[in-house]
Parts: C-alpha cells; sequence; structure tokens
C-alpha cells in the first residue's frame, strides 16, 4: 500500500515574505547573501578537534606572535630608527651627557620615560623567546610522532620556513636598540657576510650602505624586522593554520580512532572556549616572566661604538648555535686567486647552516622515499615505534645542545672556573662523536621499549603481587592487559624492507639508487630497526589463556 503523496505549497511572493525582524538581522542577511557565511560557518564551526596536551605546543607559537605583532605595533610609536647622534638627556641619569644615536635614546626612553614602556619591551622580547623555543618544540613533536607525512609535507615546510624567519626576525629585533651588546652581534654578520667569496665586499657594501657601521643599518633592519618578515609570517601561518583545518590534526592511536575519522571536541564551542582561555594564560606568565626577570637591559651595556666589544657578548639562545659553528671553527685561511684570502674559519660555518635548513626540509621527502609510503597517515606515531626516525631527531638535537655550549663556551669557563682552549677542543670532537653515540643510544633505547611492550602484550602487566608455586618458587602475577591498552601497544604499521633490486642494465648490475633505497630500508624496518609485534595467531593465544 502506498502512502499519498502531499504537494509542496507554491512559493509565496516575494513582497509577502517574512522580513528582518531588525536592522542587525537585515544586515547579517545582507552580508550572509554576498560571503555565505551562515553555509561556511554551519560546515565547519562543528568540526572535530582531538584533545591531546602536546597540541598545545603549537597553540603556544600563535599566541606568542599574536602577542609580539600587538606589543611591536605600540613600540613602533616611540622608538626612532635613527643612527643620526644625539646627546641623551633623560631619566636615566648615568648615561646624560653621552653621544649616542637616536634609535639607542628613543630605547632608552621607552625604558624609562614612557609609563608602562619597559614592561611592553620585556614583552616583547620575552614573546620572541617564547614564540622560537615553542616552534622548536612543536617541530619536534611533528617529527618525532611522524606527523610531517603525507599529505602534510608541505605544512611541514610552511613550519620550517617559520621557525627560520622567526630565528631571523628575532636577531634583527634585538639589533635594533643599536646598543654595544647588539652591535657586536651586527659586526659579527657583517664577518660573515664578507667571507663569501667573490661578492662578499660587494655584499656588505649593499647591506651597510658603505663601510661598517654606516649610518643605514639600523633603519633597514627596522623596515624588514616590522614589514618584510613579519607580512611573510603572518601568510606562512594563515596557509599553515588553513592546511591545519583542512587536513585536520593527527591523533594517537586508540579505541575508535581511524585513519578516517577524528575523535575529539567541535570547535564551537568547546574548543574555541579552551583556546581563548589558554591565550590569556600565555599571556598572562609572559607578562609575569617579563615583570620579574629582566632581558636585553641595554642601558648596562651602553651605546654601541665601533672601537668596543661587550665581554660576555652572548646572542638570544636560538642563534647560538650560529655562534657556536663559528667560535669551534679553527682560524683556517687561504690564498687563492692571486693573493686572494678565502676565510674558511667563517665560510664554513656560514656553509655549514643552510646544510642544516636543507635537512629539516627535506626529510619528510628523504623518508618517504626510504619507505616507499604513498598512503595518508592520520593517526601519530609513538617515537619508539620508529626507532631510527626518533634516533635521528635526537641526534640533531644533540648537535644543536654542543654548538649552543660552543657558542657559550666564555660564559662556561668564567662560570666553572675551566679552560676556555679545553672547552672548545672539547666541542671540536663532539660535533662529530656526540650526534653518532646519541643516535645509537636513542635507537637502543626505543629497541628496548619495544621489546617491553611486546613482553606486555604477550604476559600481561606487572601486578605487583608475589605467589609462591607449590614447588617453592616465588613469581611476580601478570595482570592481562585492558583492550584499549593491547590497541594502543599493537596498532602500529611495521612495513616490510623494500626487496633487493632487481639486476638492469647490459652489465648485470642493480640499479645504484635502488640499491641505495633497498640498503637503507632494511635499516628503518630491518631486524635491527624494530622489534615484531605480536602476531594475531599469538594474539588469540593470550585471549584463550594460552601464553
Amino acid at each position: 500500500m502506498r502512502a499519498d503523496r502531499k504537494s509542496s505549497p507554491p512559493a509565496a511572493p516575494a513582497s509577502t515574505r517574512a522580513q528582518p525582524a531588525n536592522r542587525a538581522e537585515a544586515l547579517a542577511d545582507w552580508t550572509d547573501g554576498r560571503l555565505g557565511i551562515y553555509g561556511l560557518a554551519k560546515a565547519n564551526l562543528r568540526k572535530v578537534f582531538p584533545d591531546h596536551w602536546s597540541f598545545m605546543l603549537g597553540e603556544i607559537a600563535l599566541y606568542t606572535f599574536v602577542i609580539i605583532l600587538l606589543t611591536g605595533v605600540w613600540l613602533t610609536f616611540f622608538f626612532k630608527p635613527s643612527m643620526s647622534e644625539v646627546v641623551y638627556e633623560g631619566a636615566y641619569g648615568p648615561l646624560n651627557g653621552v653621544r649616542m644615536s637616536d634609535a639607542y635614546a628613543s630605547t632608552v626612553n621607552i625604558s624609562f620615560d614612557i609609563r608602562g614602556g619597559l614592561l611592553i619591551r620585556q614583552i616583547h622580547h620575552w614573546a620572541a623567546i617564547v614564540f622560537v623555543a615553542s616552534m622548536l618544540v612543536h617541530m619536534m613533536r611533528v617529527f618525532f610522532t611522524g606527523a610531517f607525512r603525507k599529505p602534510r609535507e608541505l605544512n611541514w615546510i610552511f613550519g620550517a620556513l617559520l621557525l627560520i624567519l622567526g630565528m631571523f626576525d628575532g636577531f634583527m629585533g634585538y639589533s635594533l636598540p643599536d646598543d654595544l651588546l647588539s652591535g657586536t652581534g651586527i659586526r659579527f654578520m657583517e664577518g660573515a657576510v664578507l667571507s663569501v667569496p667573490v661578492v662578499g665586499t660587494y655584499l656588505q657594501m649593499f647591506i651597510f650602505g658603505g663601510q661598517f657601521p654606516g649610518t643605514v643599518i639600523i633603519p633597514r633592519l627596522f623596515t624588514v624586522h616590522i614589514l618584510l618578515i613579519p607580512g611573510i609570517m603572518v601568510g606562512l601561518l594563515t596557509a599553515h593554520l588553513i592546511l591545519v583545518f583542512y587536513h585536520k590534526h593527527t591523533q594517537f592511536a586508540g579505541a575508535g580512532r581511524t585513519q578516517k575519522n577524528v575523535i575529539g571536541m567541535p570547535l564551537m564551542p568547546i574548543y574555541m572556549a579552551k583556546a581563548g582561555g589558554f591565550f590569556f594564560l600565555v599571556f598572562g606568565i609572559v607578562a609575569v616572566m617579563s615583570a620579574i626577570a629582566t632581558v636585553n637591559p641595554i642601558w648596562a651595556y651602553g651605546p654601541y661604538r665601533p672601537d668596543q666589544v661587550s665581554t660576555d657578548a652572548q646572542p638570544d639562545w636560538y642563534m647560538g648555535y650560529s655562534e657556536g659553528l663559528v667560535r669551534v671553527m679553527p682560524g683556517w685561511e687561504i690564498s687563492v686567486w692571486g693573493g686572494h684570502t678565502l676565510n674558511l674559519g667563517v665560510f664554513v660555518p656560514l656553509m655549514v647552516f643552510p646544510l642544516v635548513l636543507v635537512a629539516i626540509w627535506t626529510y619528510p621527502f628523504f623518508e618517504a622515499w626510504v619507505t616507499g609510503d604513498k598512503r595518508e597517515h592520520h593517526i601519530a606515531d609513538r617515537p619508539r615505534n620508529a626507532p631510527v626516525r626518533t634516533a635521528f631527531g635526537a641526534a640533531w638535537v644533540s648537535e644543536y645542545v654542543v654548538l649552543l655550549i660552543g657558542g657559550g663556551n666564555d660564559l662556561i669557563a668564567t662560570h666553572f672556573h675551566l679552560s676556555i682552549n679545553s672547552i672548545t677542543n672539547a666541542v671540536r670532537v663532539g660535533f662529530f662523536i656526540v650526534p653518532v653515540i646519541v643516535f645509537f643510544v636513542a635507537k637502543r633505547w626505543c629497541l628496548g621499549l619495544q621489546r617491553r611492550d611486546r613482553e606486555k602484550v604477550l604476559h600481561g602487566r606487572e601486578s605487583g603481587v608475589i605467589k609462591r608455586l607449590p614447588h617453592g618458587e616465588f613469581i611476580e602475577v601478570h595482570a592481562p592487559l585492558a583492550q584499549d591498552q593491547m590497541h594502543r601497544l599493537t596498532a602500529h604499521d611495521q612495513p616490510a624492507p623494500a626487496p633487493v633490486p632487481e639486476p638492469t642494465g647490459p652489465n648485470g648490475k642493480p640499479n645504484r639508487l635502488a640499491w641505495v633505497r633497498h640498503r637503507l630500508s632494511v635499516g628503518y624496518f630491518g631486524s635491527s630497526g624494530q622489534i615484531a609485534k605480536p602476531t594475531a595467531e599469538e594474539a588469540r593465544k593470550i585471549g584463550s589463556g594460552h601464553h
């Protein structure tokens, strides 16, 4: 029996349709008719995001960037990016009557003559430090969990660019006050530019507008610092967030979580409410740090003079490794092309720096080539389940720490009463040895954790209950794992190594590149690169009680 269909009533004429109740509603309707805001909001405001503490690292980077922009706009109202000489007459008595640049004088005035100026300066500087730190740790989280894999390779490149631009913009920012400490850093930059063969002197004249220090470097740094680099970073950050929204967050393995779904909280209202509260928490913590811990006290260093050098000149921590590269490199020089001097002591570190950046940017593509993996990945790895990748990341971090020690060798020598030459030589050796040692230790550590996970799956967890058997032996009773724990320990993939390539060509030898890929994949996925997780048959035996 078929139900009768009811015909729809005809549409009401336009003149008789319901009109907006008030002007606000009319304005909303007018806007939606041109921008489609209602449909866009309905489709995206209920988008689900997974909930895990490690995702807050990226949020800290985002919020500190907003703080930097807000405080930076305020500081531009009072800072004078000029190298014209003035005589200081202000609230800070020890500098009265001292000749200095307009940039330095205006920074001292911000610190002592403008209400709240010193606090805003401190917030700006501390936010920059936390910004770079949170970006670095956020990228480490992405690296160690494999969240850079398809389809997120492009977002990884955007994140790496944001990190590098943030480091360089921070360097330019603390160079603007034209104090003795930052001026020493600019002199360091000039030496690096001059070490470039053939074009170094031309680049130096172009950047500084003449002989160092010139009269235009501070205005040029100011323009790049507040306009060029932040503009690029805003664009990259927007693209980064759009891709995060489009691809969705990765999530860790768990009950009900697959490569095709997301389990978490909706964007509105829960996630946005938590994000808003977290923004003010980050802002508050940065403000407290700025109120109680002084950073970059330029009045203590004095204005920059080319004939003086600050005795404990140190860059912010994120540029310390570049300082370390130059400090530990032997001062080798060679004469080429009829008497031209090539300063290897500066040029070699200058070349090592971009190689490190290229290694960071290209690693996702390198791993995809080695593994031959073309699938999309939305489930994050536990670092222990990717021992080789984790070992690479740990080795890179150890290299970074070694170079930081090299960049602060003078302070370490004076604070711990050690020989600066001994520290420098130790860093030179550690540059080559420490990453190798850390690589093997981290890999073995991950394999040990995999073995422990396998034992947990096969024999259960240690319960702490000691039982005596009839023949007198004491054993610890193992309790079976819950299903969600079992799933978490066994959900990861374990690909097989790439097969041995077939012989090709007239000489009957395999393609050399294919052979290299095979050997690397054996290192990643062979018996030395992972511990086999329990099979389905072993799991069935466990479930039936036959251990």
